[in-house]
């Protein structure tokens, strides 16, 4: 069971990742001016490192039940939940409390953490 709930973890990161990159794309950089247009670049793809690490994380989420290593487990999702935990600490912050992206990223850590 437990392994299941991690996987369903790592499938909730991975949602919760492709919804932030889409937001960023949509909401946040179509309205945002920027200049110069590197530095736009550069942080759409700093914002998108997000995304796809986010990615990767679910993806080690998923995988980890199956790797047959109790240690590789204990890293992965140690590690995991640390990244999700921040992320949602920090979009927390950011929101004030009233988005999201926290509530969304808290439940991948709550998962991750049932079914270490």
């Amino acid at each position: 069971m437990r392994d299941l709930i991690l996987q369903c973890a790592g499938a909730a990161g991975i949602v919760v990742a492709l919804i932030h990159g889409a937001l960023g794309e949509t909401k946040v950089f179509a309205r945002a001016t920027i200049e110069p247009e590197r530095l736009r670049t550069l942080i759409r793809l700093v914002w998108q490192a997000g995304t796809v690490a986010w990615i990767g994380g679910g993806v080690l989420l998923i995988a980890a039940p199956s790797m047959g290593s109790e240690s590789a487990r204990h890293w992965i999702v140690a590690t995991i939940i640390a990244v999700y935990a921040f992320a949602a600490a920090a979009n927390a912050w950011w929101s004030r409390g009233r988005g999201f992206g926290w509530k969304a990223l808290g439940a991948v850590v709550v998962l991750a953490a049932a079914g270490y």
